[in-house]
């Protein structure tokens, strides 16, 4: 049964990380990085309330944080961006996209965690 939780986040995780990284190409133009970067961070921050969270079901815990975050959240796009920017001889763009995911997801978790606690 928890894999069939972890499928049900994923329809809507997976669809809607899409959704982002196309209005923000749409919004910003070809080979932007923030609709990533904007699910990267959502998505830290909802897992970081989901495990702050400690007496939940294992039901939502697959449903929300593996399934919804862990489709939602990307580290290949991100890391395929990076090499992509970096390639393209944007170094200090990637270097700043690198600094920003990390500081602000981790950033993200934290206050989630920290908010439900």
């Amino acid at each position: 049964m928890t894999a069939l939780w972890v499928v049900l986040g994923a329809l809507v995780g997976a669809p809607l990380r899409f959704a982002a990284d196309r209005a923000a190409v749409r919004w910003r133009g070809r080979g932007s990085v923030l609709g990533i970067l904007a699910v990267n961070v959502v998505g830290s921050l909802v897992l970081g309330i989901v495990l702050g969270l400690r007496d939940l079901s294992p039901a939502v815990v697959a449903l929300v944080g593996t399934g919804f975050c862990g489709t939602v959240t990307t580290f290949s796009t991100f890391g395929y961006d990076v090499v992509r920017l970096v390639e393209e001889r944007e170094v200090g763009r990637a270097l700043g996209y690198v600094a920003g995911s990390v500081l602000l997801g981790v950033g993200a978790a934290a206050i989630g965690h920290l908010a439900v606690r």
